[in-house]
């Protein structure tokens, strides 16, 4: 009994062999572009794989509570490996053939605000440009400390380069109200956090799996 007991202590104390697990799998199967993986772009073993892993990950988080012992570890910029979120399988089919390249989220918790940046181009490199989101954020009233509400602000979007050439007056273009779900709050849980590596179970059940940078 003592050994099973000091064996689980320390499995729950060391996330390193299912985060690197769950590391190499999405590394594995990363885009050469870098953009985002998505469950709608992979086979149906492959993504109860990723989310076992996820699971056997958020089980040993460093930091249950994020919001009350670790928030300095939100802060900063984070790339988007993955996601099942329907926001980001969207992206896969954007007009004029544009593709979706890296995802970038920065956060700045002194603040509460963060903002998402998503590049996009054209294969052809006839255009180039980016989506950018703000938008605030509160711990939610739910005692777990790892919950946050969010406020979606503005949307920008930019073209950056035209045939190669930049094209400052076009960067932003168009600026609208972001879009805020009808009836509901959105919500994130802060599933796992550490130094490099982020998860997030947003409030439809849709699955976020950042790496700092």
């Amino acid at each position: 009994m003592i050994i099973n007991k000091s064996f689980t202590k320390e499995k729950s104390l060391n996330p390193l062999p299912q985060k690197e697990k769950l590391q190499t799998l999405l590394e594995k199967i990363h885009q050469n572009d870098d953009s985002p993986v998505t469950n709608l772009t992979l086979n149906e073993t492959l993504v109860e794989e990723i989310e076992q892993l996820t699971r056997e990950v958020e089980e040993v988080n460093p930091n249950p509570q994020p919001l009350l012992y670790a928030t300095s570890l939100l802060n900063g910029n984070w790339q988007l490996q993955y996601s099942t979120a329907r926001e980001i399988r969207s992206l896969s089919s954007l007009p004029l053939g544009l593709k979706i390249g890296k995802v970038y989220q920065e956060i700045d918790v002194a603040n509460k605000s963060f903002f998402n940046l998503a590049f996009v181009k054209h294969p052809l490199e006839l255009i180039s440009g980016n989506v950018k989101v703000t938008a605030t954020f509160e711990p939610a009233e739910e005692e777990t400390n790892k919950r946050i509400n969010v406020q979606f602000d503005k949307r920008y979007l930019s073209i950056e380069k035209i045939l190669g050439i930049q094209t400052p007056k076009l960067n932003p273009f168009k600026v609208v109200q972001a879009n805020n779900p009808q009836g509901r709050i959105p919500s994130l849980d802060v599933t796992y956090l550490d130094e490099t590596l982020r998860i997030g179970r947003g409030g439809d059940g849709s699955l976020f799996i950042l790496k700092r940078v």
